[in-house]
């Protein structure tokens, strides 16, 4: 263990050990799958962590003090029992590379989140989030979001904004339509929307010049937008056990002809 990495995964601690309190040199700190229910107070003042890991644990809460380690780059919080992210989350200006908040219990994301413009992986999934912050567009240096498993019912319009956005994963939440400015995202390659509660899709979807992979299995759709059809970059349309499309377009055999899979 150097002074600038300390992995302590997976050794049933309690609390962290008091002895690293004062290397204030650490970067990187690793406490994964122990049975820690609080953070120390004097976590705070190591400020030159870029990594945190304390997912696996048994958090309920996050201090506000959090906004305190201002070169982190990486956060993972994921599988503890947080509700709610203090406000704070949103002065880690410099957190752009990853933040995993996964099999929590939060039911909503506190607005200050989308100041973490530079942030290029956000994955929420597995709580009870029932929409996502209304100007999430603000986050345009996302390239991977992950929400999938969450009671969502809407997406803010905003989602358009996010020009560099590849990769969308909204699986399992209950989503009964898309804003039409989900075609604004210019760069997405996979828009995965398994198990949600689509009986249609905007006919902007056709605008995704980009997108690869699109993932429609189990929902209630009756209809297919022929723009469809279109979509130049197309590789896998998924449509299995999409049940209630009362027919299936001609243009389904168009785009096998030219490559794409379709799997019904």
């Amino acid at each position: 263990m150097s002074t600038q990495t300390v992995n302590l995964d997976s050794q049933e601690l309690e609390e962290l050990p008091a002895s690293i309190a004062n290397e204030h040199e650490i970067t990187y700190l690793s406490a994964y799958n122990n049975m820690l229910k609080t953070l120390p107070d004097w976590l705070w003042s190591l400020t030159d962590l870029n990594t945190l890991n304390v997912s696996c644990n048994r958090l309920t809460s996050l201090s506000d003090e959090i906004g305190s380690l201002s070169n982190l780059q990486m956060l993972d919080i994921g599988h503890n029992q947080i509700t709610e992210l203090p406000d704070a989350i949103g002065h880690l200006r410099s957190l752009t590379k990853f933040l995993y908040m996964s099999d929590n219990g939060m039911e909503h994301l506190p607005a200050t989140l989308t100041n973490l413009s530079k942030l290029r992986y956000l994955n929420v999934t597995d709580n009870r989030l029932a929409t996502l912050p209304h100007d999430l567009g603000r986050m345009v240096g996302l390239i991977e979001l992950r929400a999938y498993r969450n009671p969502l019912t809407e997406l803010p319009d905003s989602i358009g904004m996010l020009a560099q956005l590849r990769e969308l994963h909204l699986d399992d939440t209950l989503l009964t339509s898309l804003p039409d400015t989900i075609g604004q995202i210019g760069n997405l390659r996979i828009l995965s929307l398994r198990g949600c509660k689509l009986k249609q899709l905007p006919a902007s979807i056709g605008e995704l010049h980009n997108l690869r992979h699109l993932d429609l299995r189990a929902n209630p759709l009756t209809i297919l937008p022929d723009a469809i059809a279109a979509m130049p970059s197309l590789e896998k349309l998924d449509l299995r056990w999409t049940h209630q499309l009362t027919s299936l377009p001609s243009w389904l055999g168009e785009l096998e002809a030219r490559g794409c899979l379709v799997y019904l």
